[in-house]
Parts: structure tokens; C-alpha cells; sequence
């Protein structure tokens, strides 16, 4: 048995080297990074994250060290699904979403990779393998970007082997983000795969009208038009907007994939593995789409979710953008030809910088 010795949390700090702007959280100038280190009573070692933009990262270090420090130390690491159950159950009535999700999805990440490194296999194939080259886009935090700014950006990231781009929505007037739209497209070109992001700042009604103003541009999806809690409301913008909706990085369980597929309110359903239960719940939502004949896509934590997208078939395209956490890993995800590729390591791979982190802790 691969009995659970300790757990291990830290909480860092991460500055950003340019402030990011979104629709909804305003101007961000750091990240928090949660970590979480496992060993068994072999001294196998695994490693899980998860992130903040900026604030109640203590929760979640709390949580880790206080509450999932004493629950499960003892536990067979090899029995994820019995581990994922007690500790869900065990945080429910303060839980089901919040700094209790958020540290739960980094126990679990830290689960598998123990497991996968158990096994010696990457944990792309731990899961079921499909293919490790998992497209791939560049996800901007650009909303407050000119458009000079803008083009200057993408053209970045076209250089980093992109293949597709993702901008942000959500100006106050609709036309500003019209022309921004158009600016794009035009640069880009007819057929480059282009995606937008409101971050939940629309009523249903104007993300309706936004998008039937955005349709003409011929984008892949325009990504989370309203807010989470409103399942009605994302049928509608599905059924009225004529453009592709993806949501689903601030759904915190399983059972809010399920009832946003049934409803229609979702093309692309996009769980976030750090935040919706972990890779236990990720693949759950994977296969829950596939089953609707619905194509998956991921938010954050690209260096992990490329192994989880790379075990899917029904997987579309990776979000890669390391909220300047790629300087603390020693191998960054590497982007060529608008792919990613999952690596052949044990585990999920991720080697932190611990030392340079250290002088990051909160």
C-alpha cells in the first residue's frame, strides 16, 4: 500500500512582469501560487497547484494544511477515488466550491502524479493516452490593450509556434470591442482559429447582442458571455447568439458541467483542473462532454493540462498562458507549430524551483 505520509503546502507570491486586465477582475499584478507535496512511506514524492489571482490564497493554505493535513495522512495514495470522496465529504458543509475546491484540485493533481510516477509512465498515458500533441492557443489578458498593442502581442505570440489566439471582450461600449474584434481578423486573416473572452460581463440579453455583433468575424467560440450561476441564460446566448459558447472555469463540481450540457448553454465546456475538483473531476467532465459529442477545452495550468487533453479524443484546444509561473519550472511547456506536446517523464512532470520560490512565500 502506498500509504500517505505527509502533506506538505506552501503559498507563494508570483509578481507579474506586465499588470493583466480583464473585464471583471479589474488590473492584476500577481498571482498566488499554492502548492502541495505528498510522500509515501516509500519517499515517492507528488506534486500538485493551484492558483489565485491575487487573493485568498490563505484559504486555500489553510485548508490544505489544516483540514487535508488531518484527513488524509494514513490513506493508500493508489485509491484516489475513496480519497477524493472522504475529503469532499469531509469539507461539504464549509466546501463545494471556494478555498475548499481549489484545495482539493491540488491534492488530487498531486495524487495522480504520484501514482503516474509510481508506475513510471507519464501521466498522459497513466490516463489512457490519445495523442501527447494537444493543440494550443495563446490566451491574452488584454482587454485594456489598444489596438497597436494589441497586434503587437499577437504577433508575439505567433513567433512562439501559436497557431491560434484567444483576446478579451467586455468594453463598456460595444463598439470599441467590435473594432477591436475586426482589427484582429483582419491582421490574422480569414480562417485563423480566433476566440473571445468576456469574463461573465454581459447580462444575457447584451451577450446576445454582442454576439450577433462579433458573428460576422467568424470566431471559434466567444468564452464565458455571463456568469456562471446562470444556466438559463447561457442557453439562450447558445441558442439566440449564433456563436459557439465556452464555459467553465469558475464551475467548482461536476454536477455544473452536467447541468449546463443538458440545458444546451455550452459548445466547448472548459474545466479548470486547479479549481473543479481536481484530475479526477477533469476527466469525468471529459468524458461526460464526449458522451454529449461535445469537443473539451481547458483554463490554466497549461503544464498540467496538456497530459489530460492529451488522453482525450474528443479534446480541442489547450489554454496556454503561465501567469508567470514558467520561470519557476525548469521545463516550461514548449510550443511548436500550434501544439503542445505532454512529455514522456513520469508523472505530469513539473519540477519546481523551489529555491527561487522560497524567496516568493506569502
Amino acid at each position: 500500500m502506498a500509504r500517505i505520509e505527509a502533506v506538505e503546502a506552501g503559498l507563494y507570491r508570483i509578481p507579474l512582469e506586465a499588470a493583466l486586465s480583464d473585464s471583471t477582475h479589474g488590473v492584476m499584478t500577481a498571482f498566488e501560487l499554492v502548492t502541495v507535496r505528498l510522500r509515501d512511506a516509500d519517499g515517492a514524492a507528488g506534486v500538485g497547484y493551484t492558483y489565485t489571482t491575487g487573493r485568498n490564497g490563505r484559504a486555500i493554505y489553510a485548508t490544505l494544511t489544516e483540514e487535508i493535513g488531518g484527513i488524509v495522512p494514513g490513506m493508500d495514495a493508489d485509491r484516489i477515488e475513496a480519497i477524493w470522496t472522504k475529503v469532499w465529504w469531509a469539507l461539504h458543509y464549509g466546501g463545494r466550491g471556494g478555498a475548499a475546491t481549489f484545495a482539493q484540485s491540488a491534492l488530487d493533481i498531486a495524487l495522480h502524479d504520484l501514482k503516474a510516477k509510481r508506475a513510471h509512465l507519464p501521466l498522459w498515458k497513466l490516463l489512457g493516452g490519445n495523442d501527447p500533441a494537444v493543440p494550443c492557443y495563446a490566451g491574452g489578458i488584454d482587454l485594456d490593450l489598444d489596438v497597436a498593442a494589441l497586434l503587437k502581442q499577437t504577433d508575439g505570440n505567433l513567433q512562439k509556434g501559436f497557431r491560434a489566439i484567444k483576446m478579451k471582450v467586455g468594453r463598456e461600449r460595444m463598439s470599441e470591442d467590435v473594432a477591436k474584434v475586426a482589427a484582429m481578423r483582419q491582421h490574422l486573416g480569414d480562417g485563423f482559429p480566433l476566440m473571445v473572452d468576456a469574463n461573465m460581463k454581459w447580462t444575457t440579453d447584451e451577450a446576445i447582442r454582442r454576439a450577433r455583433a462579433f458573428a460576422p468575424y467568424d470566431l471559434v467560440w466567444l468564452e464565458e458571455p455571463t456568469i456562471p450561476d446562470d444556466v438559463a441564460g447561457h442557453a439562450r446566448i447558445a441558442r439566440e447568439g449564433g456563436i459557439p459558447i465556452a464555459t467553465g472555469e469558475n464551475f467548482r463540481t461536476l454536477w455544473e458541467f452536467k447541468q449546463m450540457i443538458a440545458v444546451g448553454g455550452v459548445s466547448f465546456p472548459e474545466p479548470d483542473v486547479t479549481n473543479c475538483g481536481g484530475v479526477t473531476v477533469f476527466m469525468k467532465v471529459a468524458h461526460l462532454a464526449e458522451a454529449h459529442n461535445l469537443p473539451v477545452t481547458s483554463h490554466g495550468a497549461h503544464d498540467v493540462t496538456v497530459h489530460l487533453l492529451a488522453a482525450c479524443p474528443n479534446r480541442s484546444y489547450l489554454e496556454a498562458h503561465g501567469f508567470g509561473l514558467d520561470r519557476y519550472i525548469a521545463a516550461p511547456l514548449a510550443i511548436a507549430d500550434g501544439r503542445a506536446t505532454a512529455g514522456d517523464a513520469p508523472g505530469h512532470g513539473i519540477e519546481f524551483d523551489w529555491k527561487g520560490l522560497e524567496q516568493l512565500r506569502s
